[in-house]
């Protein structure tokens, strides 16, 4: 493993592909800017000697707040490589999270991107002691710019002191601190070593393609699951491609046609509900073959010896006649992997792309194991809906009395930073970490999840029920943009649902009914009739335990910007719960 810490990958990638053109690209204001992989090292080393001159010492926090673009990577490597931390920040959390943050861990030096960050960040500065620079990407204020930074390093180049700082980096140091946004309570900083990354990027190697050379990037890189990824990319030699931003997603892939992606399910999701609705607006014939061929995709199986021969025949039309125009329309015409987590994807969404050839491999885990402790791969039993995979080598995984994943290995996070009791609440003293997440392991080995121990709960007639099984059934339907499940120790389960507007908008156009407001249509006759029809028709694939009795349809957007969403567009249920008491006191009453 000549490999061991992370910024030894832009030595490895300089060795192994030279000839690199595109290392690192994100489109702005239309036009692709390209780092070739010698421009990238080269800009990195100017930052590192840029950091030293400032006075950044080894074990200091610098912290980035940015959305994607290649500049990050520049940072994140330069950083590191001087033996100080990155502590990757995400840009939509609140005044009250960036002072916490800034507190607990120290942070020195800060880069960060636009307007509405750079004041909040001013509003706490008062209140941050440890904070000595501010810099931004873009000159929007008297602040110095990251330009600014790379110029102070061409001024002060000093490759023997670089070098020094590099050679005194051990790979059981911590590399990171990220920040778990989380579904409940104060963030905590998982400390990552580079041994914890690096091990990642050793066993994952082999899943992509050696073909699959460019990646498209547009979920948060402060994230760990796509920050590893982006690692991984790099430690492989790909082009990384970042989305100009979330609204031109769908125009990014058509345009660089990458071979391999990260997506959460709901997007996924919305995909496959706007790709279905397309079918239904079809008429005749080609209705009909849309329909067949909707519903042959959605049965596909992963292994062969699980498709008939007929099976593969009808698969090779309806991809000739339906599903080659649905890549062309995606700009997913030379797929390899698109790699699924966060979540678990409903079965019939991951046949779906898979049968479209747009190969979903599904990975399960958390901040606190680097990420990854499951993945699907391509050795025998490896994939196959339903599951996560094998666990990684290295990685042990076994399942509780409590039915919950517990997991120890090279993934396992240093600890909670300044947190040693926290560290033990999660890690126990048999180095075991208890991921809060309830599963099986079937018999070839392959972990599934069946939902999150937390939010199981027990109605007044002490019927337990898992929501995350009942919310991912309704979540599939192109009504509903979200769904929370509740009851605990009430009689029923019940349901607060957002309603997918765009998708209602379209259904009150084709109806003849008047759209006007979110607000009023939720109080629409003919719209809450729909909803009871669709809630009806979803509850019956549920027990009677299960089913939804009552709900309440919600105008509000659950976004990540109003705090109700996290950055994979996970619901935090603590602060729904608080956000709609009222309404969900209402809603249990007799």
């Amino acid at each position: 493993m000549a490999e061991k810490r992370l910024f030894d990958i832009l030595d490895l990638y300089l060795e192994k592909y030279p000839d690199q053109e595109v290392a690192l690209a994100k489109r702005v204001n239309g036009k692709w800017r390209n780092y070739s992989i010698q421009e990238y090292v080269e800009t990195t080393n100017y930052v590192s000697y840029a950091l030293m001159e400032i006075g950044i010492q080894k074990d200091d926090k610098v912290a980035i707040i940015s959305n994607n673009r290649p500049e990050w990577n520049i940072l994140d490597m330069a950083i590191m490589q001087i033996g100080a931390i990155t502590v990757p920040i995400y840009p939509t959390i609140s005044k009250e999270d960036y002072r916490f943050i800034i507190n607990d861990c120290g942070i020195k030096f800060i880069i960060l991107e636009g307007t509405v960050i750079l004041n909040k960040i001013e509003d706490i500065k008062a209140d941050t002691k440890s904070l000595e620079n501010i810099y931004t990407f873009a000159n929007i204020s008297d602040y110095p710019t990251f330009s600014d930074l790379v110029e102070l390093g061409k001024q002060h180049q000093n490759a023997e002191e670089l070098k020094r700082r590099k050679d005194n980096v051990d790979e059981k140091e911590c590399a990171t601190i990220i920040y778990t946004s989380g579904t409940t309570g104060t963030p905590k900083g998982v400390m990552l070593s580079h041994f914890n990354i690096m091990s990642q990027l050793h066993n994952l190697k082999q899943t992509p393609s050696p073909w699959s050379k460019k990646a498209f990037s547009f979920l948060p890189i402060c994230h760990a699951y796509e920050r590893m990824l982006v690692f991984l990319y790099q430690y492989l030699g790909m082009s990384i491609y970042y989305a100009e931003s979330l609204a031109t997603i769908a125009s990014d892939l058509k345009d660089i046609q990458p071979t391999m992606m990260s997506a959460v399910p709901r997007l996924l999701e919305k995909i496959y509900t706007k790709v279905k609705q397309t079918g239904k607006n079809n008429k005749g014939i080609k209705k009909v073959i849309f329909s067949w061929a909707l519903n042959l995709a959605e049965r596909y199986k992963i292994d062969p010896c699980n498709r008939t021969w007929i099976y593969n025949q009808k698969l090779k039309i309806a991809d000739a006649l339906v599903y080659k125009k649905i890549r062309q329309t995606l700009g997913a015409e030379n797929f390899d992997i698109v790699v699924s987590g966060a979540a678990s994807i409903q079965p019939n969404i991951a046949s779906f792309f898979s049968a479209i050839k747009m190969p979903v491999y599904e990975g399960y885990g958390m901040t606190e194991c680097s990420p990854v402790i499951a993945v699907s791969c391509n050795l025998p039993h490896g994939r196959e809906i339903g599951t996560v995979g094998f666990a990684l080598p290295g990685v042990e995984v076994r399942i509780t009395e409590e039915k919950e994943i517990v997991c120890r290995g090279h993934n396992v996070m240093m600890g909670y930073y300044n947190k040693p009791e926290l560290t033990k609440e999660i890690i126990d003293a048999d180095g075991w970490l208890h991921t809060g997440d309830l599963g099986e392991i079937n018999e070839y080995g392959q972990v599934k999840i069946t939902g999150r121990l937390k939010n199981l709960f027990k109605t007044s007639l002490g019927k337990y029920i898992n929501p995350d099984v009942i919310e991912g059934r309704f979540s599939e339907s192109g009504f509903i943009e979200n769904i929370v499940v509740l009851g605990e120790n009430e009689k029923f389960a019940g349901a607060l649902i957002v309603p997918d507007f765009a998708f209602l908008k379209t259904w009150c156009e084709k109806h003849e009914i008047k759209y006007t407001t979110p607000e009023e249509m939720i109080i629409n006759k003919e719209v809450r009739d729909r909803y009871a029809k669709e809630v009806k028709k979803i509850n019956e694939n549920f027990g009677d335990t299960e089913k939804i009795k009552r709900y309440e349809l919600i105008a509000d957007e659950w976004s990540i910007a109003n705090g109700i969403l996290t950055p994979t567009l996970k619901v935090k249920r603590n602060v729904i719960k608080e956000r709609y008491k009222d309404l969900i006191v209402n809603m249990f009453k007799d």
